[in-house]
């Protein structure tokens, strides 16, 4: 366990007070610790990098912090009405998809190795700068006019386009000839 996975773990950490903070309606604190998160995320992955210090546990858990935080967030929001539930089960339906199906190719005994595609990475940020505009909007008080509008409708495309990109992949890998795969 070395220092980016313990800032990993600490992001881990931060989901039930970001959660707390949203249902709780203090938004202001759940934009600073969403900020802290994101800053968190940024030097644990810059350290890692930079002093060697990459692990097998850290490229399982850093991935995982992120989508902790990232489906809490669009989960608290929708339940308090600051984000539509269609987005929020778009969101997370995707990534329930996702896991579903590499669970589905292990049980088949053809095992798929998910890696994150081009369009994944914009969702992710998309839905990052979606989740912070709402956030930060609800915490600092401001309006942000036609970007919010905006962000959702970018998050739900490449929501759905991620989820083509991701059925077309699996798809063709559960299709493969298991020599060849």
């Amino acid at each position: 366990m070395n220092l980016p996975n313990l800032i990993t773990l600490a992001r881990i950490l931060l989901v039930p007070v970001v959660v707390w903070a949203i249902a709780s309606g203090e938004m202001l604190i759940a934009f600073v610790v969403f900020v802290v998160a994101g800053i968190s995320d940024a030097v644990d992955g810059f350290l890692a990098k930079r002093f060697d210090m990459t692990t097998e546990i850290g490229a399982y858990l850093d991935p995982l912090a992120d989508k902790a935080l990232l489906v809490s967030i669009y989960i608290a929001l929708g339940i308090t009405g600051n984000v539509p539930r269609w987005l929020v089960i778009l969101v997370v339906s995707r990534d329930l998809m996702i896991i579903g199906a590499v669970i589905l190719s292990w049980l088949v005994s053809k095992p798929i190795n998910i890696r994150p595609l081009a369009v994944s990475k914009l969702n992710t940020a998309a839905q990052i700068v979606f989740a912070g505009l709402v956030l930060g909007s609800l915490g600092l008080d401001f309006n942000p006019g036609w970007a919010m509008p905006a962000m959702m409708t970018l998050v739900a495309v490449l929501t759905l386009l991620s989820v083509g990109a991701y059925l077309r992949e699996w798809v063709r890998h559960m299709g493969a000839d298991q020599s060849s795969a």
